[in-house]
């Protein structure tokens, strides 16, 4: 392989190997491990399309092409004999993160189509790699979501654009714009050096243009899909301010050509920053939802490095890869995710008896079971009115206060699943009747801690083990 060509393969190559390891997540046990918005993905994706489209109507239109694009993989995936019946094993985790290893791949290797044609071939071979070996690119790299494959559209979006390949740049960018909304967000920041263009104009508006049956439709569900978030915390505006910073320090280097700054630093900076301001009056900011914007850093920070001289910028970059690598090693434990559905159910499982009943404390959390049918299958679901499928909903619809209160009191014993102790508990009628009748009407008989929640035994009065 010729050395001038090693822009276009090592960066991709790069992405993949870092994405192939520790794919599954695998923990002490050695036993895979998937969160909870994982998930969601796995069992809307084993829905039939006819299912996928009435959940739509209702709820994560957002997601909408993810999720079809993963029913389809999984179709292939299943029809060579793996089923959806036992739930996701190691071979269900693969198919299920080998889209976003691919899709962190082909925006590895744009960062570096991007960067060679504005810099050259040592800033596309360094930008690439930096893109690559990052490690929220690395997280989403390895997550059944759709960020990585919006990103690959972003980055590939502003190489149709260098090469004023317009109707191409739309199509793109409009997929990546329908694989999650905020894509959109890019168009201003590619607006920044091209609004003069007439091309870019026009592409602007038919992108946005086709955007708006989605926009109109996730406008309606704006409020249970997004009602979770808060403000951005301290956190989030110190992590912003650290790239804002990094990047702003090497777009000024005299090294950095102009060009190629007028196109990364607007992407690093103007979509998580106009998020977060957004985000003051409506929650709205996950960084996750941006992570496009490091590709943005990714170029500044590779063509800094294409011309660097003296052992000053080395020596940053190896301070740098000590933190990367351990960051790099923990992201790959179950312990880098909020929770883990996998060891839930494995926790259930070890805990249930024949005939006993399942309460999920807030009903949110019966996504815990959901990627688990055969279990979840095995156990009554006290609170359940219409199942995920049969109400279109992610979660299922649960009964009035009154019938919950009616099955529960009639259960001789009881697996309650609920959030750590240390979260708020919700106040609604049907959280607070399923707490109290536990509480008057039951003992508790063990309470063990799984990753991300909390696995509640209770039995009659005197019934205990």
């Amino acid at each position: 392989m010729r050395r001038t060509a090693a822009w276009r393969w090592l960066p991709p190559l790069l992405a993949v190997l870092l994405g192939l390891w520790g794919l599954e997540r695998a923990g002490a046990d050695g036993r895979g491990s998937m969160w909870r918005d994982e998930s969601v993905t796995w069992q809307v994706a084993h829905r039939p399309l006819g299912g996928i489209w009435e959940l739509l109507g209702q709820v994560d239109a957002v997601h909408g092409l993810y999720y079809l694009l993963m029913h389809a993989v999984f179709a292939v995936w299943d029809g060579g004999g793996a089923g959806p019946g036992g739930g996701p094993g190691a071979g269900g985790l693969w198919a299920l993160r080998l889209p976003s290893v691919a899709a962190t791949a082909l925006a590895a290797a744009g960062v570096a189509a991007v960067a060679h044609r504005l810099a050259g071939e040592r800033a596309a071979l360094w930008s690439g790699a930096a893109y690559a070996v990052l490690p929220p690119v690395q997280t989403y790299g390895q997550e059944g979501r759709s960020y990585a494959l919006v990103a690959a559209a972003v980055v590939w979006a502003t190489y149709l654009m260098l090469r004023g390949r317009w109707v191409a740049y739309s199509v793109v960018l409009l997929a990546g714009c329908w694989l999650h909304e905020f894509a959109v967000l890019a168009l201003l920041a590619h607006g920044v050096g091209a609004w003069r263009s007439r091309g870019w104009r026009w592409s602007a508006a038919a992108v946005v243009a086709l955007l708006l049956p989605l926009a109109a439709v996730s406008a309606r569900q704006a409020e249970q899909q997004l009602g979770w978030l808060g403000r951005p915390s301290g956190r989030d505006w110190a992590a912003y301010g650290v790239v804002a910073a990094a990047a702003l320090l090497l777009a000024r280097s005299p090294a950095v050509p102009r060009a190629l700054v007028r196109v990364a630093l607007p992407l690093a900076l103007i979509p998580p920053g106009l998020l977060m301001a957004v985000s003051l009056a409506h929650p709205w900011y996950v960084d996750r939802y941006v992570l496009y914007a490091l590709a943005g850093l990714s170029l500044l920070a590779g063509a800094r490095l294409a011309v660097a001289r003296g052992w000053w910028p080395w020596l940053l970059v190896g301070a740098l890869l000590v933190p990367f690598g351990w960051w790099s090693v923990w992201l790959r434990t179950p312990e880098s995710r909020k929770d883990d559905v996998l060891a839930v159910a494995a926790a259930v499982r070890e805990r249930a008896r024949p005939g006993d009943a399942v309460l999920f404390m807030p009903a949110r959390r019966r996504e815990w079971l959901l990627s688990s049918p055969e279990l979840y299958g095995s156990l009554r679901d006290l609170a359940l009115d219409r199942t995920p499928a049969a109400s279109h909903s992610l979660q299922g619809t649960e009964l009035p206060t009154a019938q919950i209160w009616s099955r529960l009191v009639d259960a001789p014993r009881v697996v309650a699943l609920t959030d750590p102790a240390d979260q708020p508990l919700d106040p609604y009628p049907r959280e607070a009747v399923k707490r109290q009748t536990l509480a008057s009407h039951f003992d508790l008989c063990s309470t063990d801690e799984v990753r991300g929640a909390r696995i509640a035994v209770y039995a009659r009065p005197g019934h205990c083990p």
